[in-house]
């Protein structure tokens, strides 16, 4: 049998312990068995690293330092052995390049060096975790794929802006467009290569191309793809001027998109850091947008977040651009004119009526009550235009229905927390679930948790908590009503 017949039935053997450390020995022979074929070089080529690929990619993506350091499963070596494999082939293109005379052959080994650099972003790249200040295995090889882009002629720009990938067999478009995420986050996060990036292209045209593999990397279950995709997402942003994106981007299903992604990770994501690393990331997103764009903004996250949280945070950077606009020479329509009208009747606003659940709705309530207070106080700044008339009636209408709400909340909280210290009273575990069991407080929900499978303790504690929770709501609304007497007052005197 013929050296590359040998090496080639090895790369078709099932994935094993033995085998595999049989293929990573056969690279040095079937290198040079490639080097020297004269016909269907890059078809051998193609299907060395395809199969070898196929076969790593089976592999676990070391996930901390630690065990890229112990490689346990071998991935990092064999990575670093394809490194090696490729280098003669990719210094091929290169002569053949230079030389100016190209053949087909030529052209077909560049595909299969291309693709095999594809591949690699995708995995095990877009899986590891790397960090430009320790340069390990995986940073080295991720690297490595860097350099040989350029290398055999495939602008980095063009990759990523211009023309995606030919389709073909070994990637379908959802595992290219993986590949450019995880190539866009190399290069403007970890910043490798950037120094051979054209500097033509502004911050925002960069942003507006890079918002495609933000959304891929965001909309992803996988923990190191939604890291990247934050990463990748503020690192676009901070070359921005703030209050400078245009409203018009938003008309862009991607600038769309990217703020709903980024609501899902701050929402539903269970992990911590990636939720704090994500409310960074939409201030960051709110400070860049202009006046009208960011009027926009906030409308559209009213009405769909659907989350108390997200909402408190919108009122919050609401009262911050009032704030601003209030400051000489700031003044403009969409935060002190009658545009804010719009904004302040979603912000005061009970969809629910007398049934919202107000325990739940804490975070945005209490936000905008503090808005409310903070409009009246400066009420000077706000006379002067037709936002005054309007505002109080919305206040009217709002604190009304929400002095409603706080009137049976506290009357149902105030029942059940009675009911509750009642049936603690009761020793035996039988009568205390027979007791129970008809009460209407295992239809209480707090932050997605029935409070029927809570312990009596924690029961205890949220059911006086919400007690107290009203009370500072309606300390608030007492406040409002002050301000709104002692104003009128001096109005009459005036």
């Amino acid at each position: 049998m013929s050296p590359w017949g040998t090496a080639a039935g090895v790369w078709g053997l099932p994935e094993m312990g033995t085998h595999r450390n049989r293929k990573a020995a056969l690279l040095p022979l079937t290198q040079s068995v490639c080097v020297c074929l004269e016909d269907s070089k890059a078809a051998r080529l193609g299907s060395a690293l395809g199969a070898l690929q196929q076969q790593l990619s089976r592999l676990p993506v070391p996930y901390s330092s630690q065990q890229e350091d112990e490689d346990e499963h071998g991935l990092c070596r064999c990575y670093n052995a394809l490194t090696n494999f490729t280098k003669p082939f990719v210094e091929e293109v290169k002569r053949k390049i230079g030389s100016s005379v190209t053949t087909s052959e030529d052209e077909e080994l560049r595909t299969e060096l291309l693709k095999f650099c594809m591949r690699s972003l995708r995995e095990p790249l877009l899986e590891a975790e790397l960090n430009r200040d320790r340069k390990s295995s995986l940073w080295l090889f991720a690297t490595e794929i860097m350099v040989t882009l350029p290398a055999i002629q495939k602008s980095l720009s063009e990759l990523l802006f211009f023309s995606p990938l030919k389709k073909s067999p070994q990637m379908d478009s959802s595992e290219s467009k993986e590949s450019r995420a995880c190539l866009a986050y190399l290069l403007f996060v970890q910043l490798i290569t950037i120094d051979s990036f054209p500097a033509v292209f502004s911050p925002v045209f960069v942003l507006q191309c890079n918002m495609e593999y933000i959304n891929q990397l965001l909309s992803s279950k996988k923990e190191s793809h939604v890291l990247k995709g934050l990463a990748l997402y503020e690192k676009s942003l901070e070359n921005v001027q703030d209050n400078s994106l245009p409203v018009s981007l938003q008309d862009l299903k991607s600038f769309y998109s990217a703020p709903q992604n980024l609501r899902q990770v701050l929402t539903d994501c269970p992990m911590q850091n990636l939720r704090e690393t994500g409310l960074q990331v939409l201030q960051l997103c709110i400070d860049k947008f202009d006046s009208e764009a960011k009027h926009k903004f906030f409308r559209c996250m009213l009405k769909t977040s659907h989350h108390a949280g997200v909402e408190s945070y919108i009122v919050k950077n609401i009262r911050n651009q009032v704030e601003c606009s209030i400051k000489l020479g700031n003044a403009n329509k969409w935060f002190l004119g009658e545009e804010l009208l719009p904004l302040l009747g979603l912000v005061l606003s009970l969809p629910q009526g007398a049934q919202t659940d107000l325990l739940n709705s804490m975070d945005k309530i209490m936000e905008s009550l503090n808005l409310l207070r903070y409009l009246l106080i400066r009420d000077t700044d706000l006379r002067s235009t037709i936002v005054w008339e309007k505002l109080c009636r919305i206040k009217d209408e709002y604190l009304q229905m929400l002095r409603v709400c706080i009137s049976i909340s506290r009357g149902y909280y105030a029942a059940e927390l009675k009911a509750l210290r009642q049936d603690q009273k009761i020793k035996a575990r039988e009568a205390r679930d027979a007791a129970r069991s008809s009460r209407l407080v295992k239809s209480i929900t707090v932050k997605k948790e029935k409070m029927s499978n809570m312990s009596p303790e924690v029961q205890h504690q949220v059911l006086q908590s919400a007690l107290v929770t009203f009370d500072l709501m309606e300390s608030l609304i007492f406040r409002i009503e002050e301000i709104t007497d002692e104003k009128q007052k001096s109005q009459k005197l005036n």
